[in-house]
């Protein structure tokens, strides 16, 4: 027999990957409390007893999604036989996989002003981050180099988005331009 408690957390979970996959198809517009509550199947008043309001919803959403970023860095900045160069590359194509991919997600992941759940969940991701920065460049220049790739991948993202950032314009691409910013760091 299922537990309130674990009834309530099934019910969280089912809006918050209904309001992910309305974020997906339709971008923010498309979620609202009755859209969410009739994807997840649940009562209209369901949603409401989770999320005080649609901000607080897309709030959730979007700290689970840096959450989900700071697991696979923690992963990869703990693999011991992979070279901090690599690691890293693997933590910014990861970023860069949410922009190309859930390009609505990425966009409310870095929506100003964030909210201190989005704080906390995004600078969970920057610890390994920045510990395998500080491998390559040393402790002291490692906030400086991470400021560095998390905006050039931020520009990155925007310019591939909006059409600029093309192989007949620039003889290359996102993944080379990381290829080159991560081998400029580790040759440092």
């Amino acid at each position: 027999m299922i537990s309130r408690v674990e009834s309530a957390a099934a019910t969280r979970r089912s809006l918050l990957d209904a309001a992910a996959g309305l974020l997906d198809e339709g971008g923010p517009e498309a979620v609202t409390l009755r859209a969410v509550g009739a994807r997840a199947g649940v009562s209209r008043g369901a949603p409401y007893r989770h999320f005080s309001d649609k901000g607080d919803l897309l709030t959730a959403v979007a700290a689970e999604a840096w959450d989900r970023l700071a697991d696979r860095a923690v992963e990869w900045a703990a693999d011991p036989l992979t070279p901090a160069e690599e690691k890293l590359q693997k933590m910014l194509t990861g970023l860069l996989a949410v922009g190309r991919e859930q390009p609505h997600l990425y966009r409310l992941m870095h929506q100003a002003p964030a909210s201190d759940e989005v704080l906390r969940a995004a600078s969970r991701s920057q610890g390994p981050f920045v510990a395998v920065l500080s491998d390559l460049v040393g402790e002291d220049q490692a906030h400086r180099y991470g400021a560095l790739l998390l905006t050039s991948v931020h520009g990155i993202i925007g310019m591939e988005a909006s059409g600029q950032l093309t192989a007949d314009k620039w003889h290359t691409d996102a993944d080379d331009i990381l290829t080159l910013l991560t081998g400029m760091i580790g040759d440092r």
